[in-house]
């Protein structure tokens, strides 16, 4: 068969075929490699007598008690996971033991050295199979490290890394090969994983610290910004792309931001100023120039989210924190003033109505001495009654489950009838007049 008239990539498996061919010959017909073989079943079986032996004490040995706790148990810990690992790894020493002796006795260790390549696979399938329990590293392992890894065993590494280099992919006046984009996926997705758990990590640190809300939010996105950021350029730096370039769009994506994403960068900036300044945060209850209001549950680069006290979210964008009348009911504490108002008759005692009213007042659990106790107001005459509103303070805001206003009423209506006072109502003189007899 004319090999000639095949496409590349067919003849060159074909000339790998054959080259593998050849080896297993030779190694089949070779006393040294008989020799080579009898060596690696040696060291396995003496791996695997030694491993016997050896795990459940290693076991019992890196198992801590259950209420040890500490950086010595959790060191424990995580060498007990890599005690699967036991008998490749020592199939391998022992291995690179007889290989030395092979070179020294045939001057060959071919079939040696791909037996310690061997033992590699299978340690790297033990670390995918049983050690490795991230789902997404657990599918880097299959997709990526196995197949490399039986690559490399086989002793064919090299000789694919080189075809994926020859072969170049062009997009328009760009071109680069298919090693640069594979080293791409592979290394941007090791990158981001370490990135996700070093900002993890960085997140859970910075929540046990004591600090205010706002600046430990500021530190959290500073610290995810920094760690994805060195990522990206890491992977660019593998990939191969000059940083000069990522200078010049880097320009272009500030011009695009000072024209086109004006609004997108005025509430990025506007949610780092408020973070610093710690204006609005979590937990507070604010109300904006529109009327709407609610407390603050969540916190985003570009808005913030409210919730109203009928279980609505309201998006915000942060510039109007900014730029418009916020009124921030939790920001100098969460005690608040509220206000009464009610009537009584004319025909009654007025200088008994704010006592009666301010002890009434005073009872509910819920109204504070501080910053002042209950006060109760003249406000004025009125076409039916006096006025008067009695003013007191408590914490929360009056609304949802909390009904201040609607309780001190109660109490206001109660104390006035226990005392016999009377509440007013509008009286109104109806004039009727006749018209005379025989008037037009």
């Amino acid at each position: 068969m004319d090999l000639t008239t095949l496409p590349e990539p067919v003849r060159q498996a074909a000339d790998w075929a054959r080259q593998g061919w050849e080896i297993a010959r030779q190694w089949l017909l070779s006393p040294a490699a008989w020799s080579q073989f009898a060596l690696l079943l040696t060291a396995f079986v003496l791996a695997w007598l030694v491993t016997r032996r050896l795990r459940p004490a290693l076991n019992r040995a890196l198992t801590p008690e259950d209420e040890r706790s500490g950086l010595l148990a959790s060191l424990r810990l995580f060498l007990l996971i890599f005690v699967p690992l036991l008998l490749p790894v020592l199939a391998y020493l022992l291995t690179a033991v007889g290989e030395g002796l092979t070179r020294a006795l045939f001057g060959s260790g071919a079939v040696i050295a791909f037996g310690k390549r061997l033992f590699l696979f299978l340690a790297a399938r033990i670390l995918v199979r049983e050690i490795v329990t991230d789902p997404f590293l657990k599918l880097i392992g299959r997709m990526i490290l196995l197949p490399v890894m039986a690559l490399y065993a086989l002793g064919i590494l090299e000789p694919a890394t080189q075809f994926l280099s020859d072969t170049t992919i062009a997009l328009g006046n760009i071109r680069f090969s298919a090693l640069s984009v594979v080293r791409g996926l592979i290394a941007g997705s090791v990158l981001f994983w370490l990135g996700r758990w070093s900002n993890d990590q960085t997140g859970g640190y910075i929540e046990r610290q004591e600090m205010r809300p706002a600046t430990r939010q500021l530190a959290a996105k500073a610290a995810e910004v920094t760690i994805y950021g060195i990522a990206f350029l890491l992977l660019m730096n593998i990939i191969g792309v000059p940083l000069a370039s990522l200078a010049v769009m880097g320009g272009a994506i500030g011009v695009g931001l000072g024209f086109g994403l004006q609004k997108i960068a005025s509430n990025y900036i506007s949610g780092v100023i408020l973070l610093l300044e710690g204006q609005a945060t979590l937990g507070d209850f604010v109300e904006l120039d529109s009327g709407v209001s609610g407390t603050i549950v969540r916190t985003t680069a570009r808005a913030m989210i409210l919730e109203t006290f009928d279980g609505r979210w309201v998006v915000v964008p942060n510039e109007d924190f900014i730029t418009t009348r916020v009124v921030n009911y939790s920001d100098q504490g969460s005690s608040n003033r509220f206000e009464v108002p009610f009537s009584v008759s004319y025909d009654t005692d007025i200088n008994r109505v704010p006592a009666i009213i301010e002890e009434a007042v005073a009872r509910h659990p819920a109204v504070l001495d501080r910053p002042s106790p209950p006060d109760c107001e003249l406000r004025g005459f009125g076409d039916s009654g006096v006025d008067f509103a009695v003013e007191f303070w408590c914490n929360g805001h009056d609304d949802g489950p909390n009904k201040f206003t609607s309780d001190v009423g109660f109490l206001i209506w109660n104390a006035l009838k226990a005392h016999d006072i009377e509440i007013p109502y509008p009286h109104r003189v109806v004039e009727l007049r006749q018209t005379a007899p025989g008037a037009a």
